[in-house]
């Protein structure tokens, strides 16, 4: 695999709504908290992808347009940020035609890829992909390489890969950066793990990748700068997501700084523009085995 720049991604919500209670209203911070990553951004020449939710540039129209004219990416997160588990085929099909639609229109541009609602893209929904291309997409970035109690499929290749549909059409996938130790896949490069884990944890999980010759998806939030938003939320919040949510919301902006200092950044489709699809190759067939991983990697990229 040719070695790329990383890759820097975010998804936009509300972290009332797509955490808190999913019938909740979509708040103002989500706008202010991505102008500031824009801002932020800008500042260190970063480019991103923004996978935006739906339901989010409904509420504010004006927010993909700002992404697209700062020269990021736009791509969809879906719609409700309900999980793809809870979902139809129907249901899922008419909220990313929903998503996508209204993303294009506001950003003014085509949208090439997608990330489920908290990577909810598990054996059980891998039919779903072919849904996506179906919508006109051209890479997925859902299926997290880990084992967890809420997302990730175990045994999943950990550097981007084809999928063949049951169509045989080719999706990408582009997992989150991820490292193994003792045989054991480790989250890295976003999210909580970002905001909850030292810096040097980060940093390695990229450099191994690197030596990999594989380009790390790294992915964050726009309330994950915010550290006053639980003081400021007019919701009660359980005791057991005060940790894990908020903790050390205040350490992002000056590790992501050094982040975008230490390392190199793209979005998201211009990785796959990158990317040849003969230099890849096929990580999940759903025309042969459309519920497992194929063992076409070394155990390396496993």
């Amino acid at each position: 695999m040719i070695q790329l720049p990383h890759i820097l991604t975010v998804d936009v919500e509300d972290w009332p709504q797509s955490t808190l209670d999913h019938s909740l209203p979509i708040g103002d911070r989500v706008v202010s908290n991505t102008r500031a990553l824009l801002e932020l951004f800008a500042e260190t020449g970063a480019r991103a992808t923004f996978f935006v939710l739906g339901r989010v540039a409904e509420k504010h129209p004006e927010l993909a347009r700002e992404i697209a004219r700062a020269g990021h990416e736009v791509a969809t997160h879906g719609y409700s940020h309900e999980s793809l588990e809870s979902m139809t085929a129907g249901q899922f099909k008419e909220e990313l035609h929903k998503s996508v639609e209204i993303l294009q229109q506001q950003a003014g541009e085509a949208v090439y890829g997608h990330r489920a609602a908290d990577f909810s893209i598990s054996s059980r929904r891998f039919y779903f992909l072919e849904y996506l291309l179906e919508q006109g997409l051209t890479y997925d970035s859902s299926i997290f390489p880990i084992v967890h109690p809420r997302y990730g499929v175990g045994g999943a290749h950990r550097v981007p890969h084809l999928i063949r549909c049951v169509s045989r059409r080719m999706l990408i996938e582009f997992p989150p950066a991820t490292t193994k130790i003792a045989g054991v896949v480790l989250p890295g490069a976003g999210g909580g793990y970002f905001r909850l884990l030292p810096y040097w944890w980060t940093a390695f999980t990229i450099r191994r990748m690197e030596r990999a010759q594989s380009a790390a998806t790294c992915y964050f939030h726009p309330y994950e700068i915010d550290d006053r938003e639980l003081r400021d939320l007019p919701y009660p919040v359980p005791r057991r997501l005060r940790f894990s949510q908020f903790f050390n919301r205040g350490s992002v902006p000056a590790k992501l700084r050094r982040l975008l200092s230490d390392f190199r950044f793209t979005t998201m489709i211009e990785a796959a523009r990158s990317l040849k699809q003969e230099e890849l190759r096929v990580g999940l067939d759903l025309a042969v085995f459309p519920n497992r991983y194929g063992n076409v990697f070394s155990p390396m990229y496993r």
